[in-house]
C-alpha cells in the first residue's frame, strides 16, 4: 500500500449497491493507510482508456453500453452529450432481446447476438427506425421485434430443423440480424450528425457493445466516407474494468484533483458533461 499515491473509485453512475461497496472499501483504505481519493465518473473513465489505448485525439465518441448510449464531443474542459437514448441503452435492449429468444449468457447476451447475426441471419424485418433528432428510442424496436416471436412464421430454436427450402420463415437468427442492424443504422446516423456538426472526422467507440464488430464495420463505412478513421478497442477494455476509473482517476490526480472524504457519497445518476475535464486543454 506504501507505493499508492491515490485511490480512484468510481463514483457513478451506476447500480447503487456496488457503487456503494467500491466506495466505502476505498474510503476504509484511505483512512487506514493515509492515501487520497479520487471520485471517477464511469463514462469518463472508458472515454479516457479508449483514447488512451487506442491514441486518438479528439474524436466523437460513441458511448455504448448496458445502461448508457450517448454520442459525445470534446469541448471547453467537458464532455459535451450531443444525442442519448430516450429510454433504455442499447446494451440493454440487446440483452433483453437475448432473453426473449433464450440466449445462453456466456460469454454475454449481446456477444451471442452478434454471432447468431452474423453467421446465420439473412432475412431483414421491419422494425421501427427510432431516431428523434439527434437522439435514439429503442424500446419500441425492443417491443417490435419481440412481437415477431409471436407471429406464426417464426420458428423457435427447435423447430428449425422441420424448415423447408422456400419456407416463409422468420428465425431467431433473422431476429438478432434485424435488431442489429436497425439498431446500429441509427447510432451511425446520430453519429455522423455529430460529426457533421463540430466538423470531426474520427470516431471513438466505447462501452461494452463496442465490442461488436457490425457496429464496428458500420461505423467504419461512414467514416471512410467522411475521410475519416474508426477506434475501437477489443473485449478487454471495452468491457467494465477497473484500469479504466485507475487511468482516469490518475488523470485527475495529476491536475491536482482530490475527493475530500466528506464527498465521496455515490450517485445513480453521474451525467458524463458534469464531470470538469481539467486534464485536457
Amino acid at each position: 500500500m506504501q507505493d499508492l499515491d491515490v485511490i480512484a473509485f468510481t463514483k457513478g453512475p451506476g447500480m447503487g449497491t456496488p457503487l456503494q461497496v467500491g466506495a466505502l472499501v476505498s474510503r476504509t483504505l484511505s483512512l487506514l493507510y493515509d492515501i487520497p481519493l479520487v471520485g471517477v465518473n464511469h463514462c469518463v473513465g472508458h472515454i479516457e482508456m479508449g483514447r488512451h489505448i487506442t491514441s486518438s485525439s479528439n474524436p466523437i465518441v460513441l458511448y455504448v453500453s448496458g445502461g448508457n448510449t450517448q454520442v459525445i464531443a470534446y469541448s471547453q474542459q467537458r464532455y459535451r452529450i450531443f444525442g442519448e437514448t430516450l429510454d433504455i441503452a442499447i446494451g440493454n435492449c440487446l440483452d433483453r432481446f437475448a432473453r426473449v429468444i433464450q440466449l445462453r449468457n456466456d460469454p454475454s447476451p449481446g456477444y451471442n447476438i452478434e454471432q447468431e447475426a452474423k453467421n446465420r441471419g439473412s432475412r431483414l424485418v421491419p422494425l421501427p427506425y427510432g431516431t428523434k433528432g439527434m437522439d435514439v428510442t429503442l424500446a419500441g424496436i425492443l417491443t417490435a421485434v419481440e412481437a415477431y416471436t409471436q407471429d406464426k412464421r417464426y420458428r423457435s430454436w427447435d423447430a428449425l430443423a422441420d424448415i423447408q427450402p422456400g419456407d416463409d420463415v422468420i428465425t431467431p437468427h433473422d431476429l438478432c440480424f434485424s435488431l442489429q442492424e436497425t439498431t446500429f443504422a441509427m447510432l451511425v446516423e446520430i453519429t455522423e450528425r455529430a460529426m457533421a456538426h463540430v466538423g470531426a472526422s474520427d470516431v471513438l467507440i466505447v462501452g461494452g457493445v463496442g465490442c461488436n464488430e457490425r457496429l464496428q464495420d458500420m461505423m467504419g463505412i461512414m467514416a471512410s466516407e467522411r475521410g475519416g478513421r474508426v477506434f475501437a478497442t477489443d473485449e478487454s477494455f471495452c468491457i467494465d474494468n477497473g484500469i479504466m476509473i485507475a487511468q482516469a482517476g490518475l488523470l485527475a490526480y495529476r491536475m491536482g484533483q482530490v475527493t475530500p472524504l466528506e464527498k465521496t457519497s455515490v450517485t445513480q445518476r453521474f451525467r458524463t458533461d458534469a464531470v470538469n475535464v481539467t486534464w485536457r486543454a
